[in-house]
Order: structure tokens, then sequence, then C-alpha cells
């Protein structure tokens, strides 16, 4: 199944926009999963268990099984694992480098774990992108603006009449010849995530910065949705994994997400006439 149509029954069957981002940090792992073999294994596979029939996609920030080397690598693997075959997979690993090195960077993410996206620096130009495109049913999330507040350092510089990150998406655009180039774009700033659909009226978003980051899901949904109320992915980390660091923590994730995602469809309620 192509990419964009697979987020479109996702989207449809759970009636939902929220991403949950598995950053699973091992230092605020409940203590009593320590017990477990692999406890940030263990973390995800309960979060996903009482979270998957209210979500749209589950976010797999690398960096954070990277660190913890092997172990690490294992539970990424099995995570993917327990993540339904309907939902999108998104591998975070903001990934882009000289195309010999990025072909292996594709390989390992979309061939070997088969990722359904993957979020990808651009800075180094198309022949750094090019090895994320060859599928139709894998999308590249291409960073266009992110949530940091560090983005203003070089993303919001002036490119003649334009910002750099419109300059971004305007040339990866011509890319897109296979229909799987998504952008991320953070919820932080609503006029930028405005100008941003504005610039990609159709693609998919990937929209951090709502929850811990302080974005509005209002905004996210009001700026971030195509025309039909969809294409938005709305990624929410923290608030949910760490709603409580009790043994409850799964069942209070459930509460957290089943509020956010309630939240988000008032907004599309309200914005979409749906």
């Amino acid at each position: 199944m192509i990419f964009l149509d697979k987020l479109r029954a996702i989207q449809g069957t759970n009636n939902s926009l929220l991403c949950i981002g598995l950053d699973t940090d091992s230092g605020k792992l409940p203590k009593f999963l320590k017990k477990h073999a692999n406890p940030q294994y263990e973390f995800n596979r309960q979060i996903i268990a009482a979270t998957k029939d209210l979500v749209c996609a589950f976010k797999i920030n690398s960096a954070f099984y990277e660190a913890e080397g092997e172990r690490g690598w294992s539970a990424m693997r099995e995570t993917l694992h327990c993540v339904p075959s309907s939902a999108i997979s998104i591998a975070d690993a903001k990934r882009g480098d000289i195309r010999n090195s990025s072909e292996r960077y594709a390989r390992i993410f979309l061939e070997e774990f088969k990722f359904d996206a993957i979020t990808i620096n651009p800075y180094m130009g198309k022949d750094s992108v090019a090895p994320f495109l060859r599928s139709p049913e894998q999308c590249a999330f291409i960073l266009a603006l992110t949530s940091n507040a560090g983005a203003k350092d070089f993303q919001r510089l002036k490119v003649g009449k334009k910002f750099l990150y419109q300059k971004v998406i305007e040339t990866a655009m011509k890319w897109n010849g296979k229909k799987n180039i998504g952008f991320v774009a953070g919820a932080t700033n609503p006029k930028d995530l405005k100008s941003i659909r504005n610039y990609a009226p159709t693609v998919p978003l990937l929209i951090p910065g709502v929850g811990a980051q302080g974005g509005s899901v209002k905004a996210a949904v009001q700026y971030g949705c195509d025309l039909k109320g969809e294409m938005a992915i709305i990624n929410v980390s923290r608030s949910i994994l760490y709603a409580s660091g009790g043994e409850d923590f799964a069942e209070s994730a459930r509460r957290e997400a089943t509020k956010i995602r309630d939240e988000i469809n008032f907004w599309r309620e309200k914005f979409f006439k749906r």
C-alpha cells in the first residue's frame, strides 16, 4: 500500500491524527520495569498495547535506542514488531549524508527495519535525500521548520525574500514524483505552520511541539491539516509517556492520549465541519 493511502486509512479507521513519540528515556522508566531483560522494550510494548486504537502513528526517536548500544537496537526492533501493521511507523532518525552514506542509512531503517517513514535532514541536498525516496510505500519527512529554539539560527534566515525553510519546501516539492515526501513542521509557531501548509497544501506534515514544548493543539489542527482535516500527524511524546511513573503508567498514558486525541478531534470538527 502506498504511504498516502495507508495514512488516510489509519486516520479514518482510528479517527485520529495523534502520533505517540516513543522517545523512551531509560533513565525515566518506572523502577519496577528494571527486572525485565529489556526495560525499554517492555515499556514500549505496554504503551503501544494501551494506545494503539487511539493513534495513527508511532514515532521512534532512534537516539534513545542507539545510546543503549546493542540492547537499544534490539529494543527498537522488537518495538516495531508491536506496532500494528495498519499504523504508521516513523523512524525519527534525522539522517542525511553524501549519497553512499545515505544509501546505508536507507538500508538500515527502510529495508532492514522496514519503517514506513523516516525524518531526513536536507542540508546536503537532493543526492543525500534520494535514497529515501525510492518507494511510494515509504515517506521521507524532510526537516522544514523544527520546534526547538535553535530553529531560528538557520531555518528562519532570509534567502532573498523568503525564509530558508520556505526554500527547502519549494525545492523538495520538486523531488516529490512518487508522492512520498512530507515535512516536519513544528507546532510552536502557528504563523509559520500556516505558511508551510500553504507551500505544501496536500502533503503529510509531521508536527512536533505539542505538549511539553508548549505548542497549541488548536493551531496544529487549524494550520497543519489539509482542506479535508487530514494529512497532519500531530506528535506528542513526554506528556503521554510519563503521565505516571508508577505501575499504572500504561493506563495513565492511555488517559492522556485519549484526552489529546479528543481535543484534536474537537478542533477538527470545528474547523473542517466533518
